[in-house]
């Protein structure tokens, strides 16, 4: 992950009494948003697939895709070493972001999979 130039969006005092802005640098912060995306998404079809073949069936599978999201989050706070106000400008960017997305790829793989493996 890449790391920003200073922590938070903070105003900070310089040795010379001068109050200053810090600031995130734009394409490390893009770039840490495609690393959750892609880690989300991946994550989802495999889920997918994994559901599919364990036969989760309606309320179980949505659940196992909560559990498997909630896991991801940790994975990547764990990954930022805890520091997440380093790497990203909030928390709502590791934990919420690209939820929606993947469960969409989530069900697809996840029907695919239960088909091939529980109807054919």
């Amino acid at each position: 992950m890449a790391v920003h130039s200073e922590s938070g969006s903070q105003e900070k005092k310089s040795s010379n009494g001068v109050n200053e802005l810090l600031t995130f640098n734009a394409e490390n912060m893009q770039n840490n948003m495609k690393i959750i995306y892609y880690s989300r998404t991946f994550l989802s079809i495999i889920g997918g697939v994994v559901a599919g073949i364990l036969g989760f069936t309606g309320l179980k599978g949505f659940v196992f895709y909560l559990l498997l999201m909630a896991v991801t989050s940790v994975v990547l706070v764990a990954k930022a070493k805890f520091s997440i106000q380093t790497y990203f400008d909030s928390w709502n960017r590791v934990l919420l972001d690209g939820f929606l997305g993947g469960l969409m790829s989530f069900v697809l793989f996840w029907t695919f999979a239960y088909d091939i493996v529980h109807i054919f």
